[in-house]
């Protein structure tokens, strides 16, 4: 799928990932819709690129239902919905207030079926459209210390599979962005290991790969090299990188 002209709403899109991707978009002449949270930073971003911007909670189904109104109203029917937006609070299993668990599926993965509850009616009615799925690394192998992160971008990962082999052949492509590590808030005050997060790329260079990947209409987008070779060593030998992962845990404890 070529950017140009299509209509574009692109979560999380106040800084890092989201913000690069929606300024990528527009540079290639789609009609973006950059929504956040974040309202002050989602209508600065509006203004720099000359985008629609539209606060939201995207963990509400009424408030995405609404952001999809508001988009077609202004642009026209939704081409691509780019689930972006995420967060990464929270630690192990007896620590994390359920509260927290909650917040965070709401966030990081309700809002992903929400967004494709508001507009694949429409993409399949139309033939064509395209989701996007921000998961990260995490999802497809795992991460040390934050079990809620990686259990709901494990989820994100298996949404965006049925999602690809079960609308594909009517018109509607999905593409996985699981990036490893990349210089946004998220990571901000964080002591980086290159072993576990790779080399540290800027949120620009991952729009690029964002939109090379749906010109291709290719499902995965993994952000370093590094990170096809960590998964074929989990599928190939499971127990000799459960192994690995645990002896990383003893050196992350000690």
């Amino acid at each position: 799928m070529k950017p140009e002209n299509k209509v574009t709403i692109i979560t999380g899109a106040a800084s890092g990932i989201g913000a690069a991707c929606a300024r990528a978009f527009a540079a290639q002449g789609a009609r973006v819709v950059a929504t956040d949270i974040n309202a002050d930073g989602v209508c600065a971003l509006a203004s720099e690129i000359g985008c629609l911007g539209l606060p939201c909670d995207i963990s509400d189904e009424a408030s995405v239902n609404e952001l999809v109104r508001k988009a077609e109203l202004e642009y026209g029917p939704v081409d691509v919905f780019f689930s972006n937006a995420g967060i990464a609070n929270g630690g192990g299993p007896l620590e994390t207030p359920v509260e927290v668990w909650e917040q965070q599926w709401q966030v990081n993965v309700m809002a992903h079926v929400y967004a494709v509850r508001a507009v694949l009616p429409g993409m399949l009615e139309r033939g064509s459209g395209y989701l996007i799925h921000t998961a990260s690394i995490a999802g497809i192998l795992s991460s040390h210390g934050n079990l809620v992160y990686a259990t709901t971008k494990h989820a994100v990962v298996g949404l965006a599979e049925w999602l690809s082999f079960t609308y594909h052949d009517r018109g509607v492509r999905t593409s996985l962005l699981a990036p490893l590590g990349v210089r946004t808030p998220m990571l901000e005050g964080a002591e980086l290991d290159s072993s576990l997060v790779g080399n540290v790329v800027e949120p620009e260079e991952v729009a690029l790969q964002v939109l090379e990947a749906i010109d291709q209409e290719r499902f995965l987008i993994l952000t370093d090299p590094i990170a096809q070779k960590w998964m074929e060593g989990k599928t190939g030998d499971p127990e000799r990188w459960l192994a690995g992962m645990r002896r990383v845990q003893a050196r992350l404890k000690g």
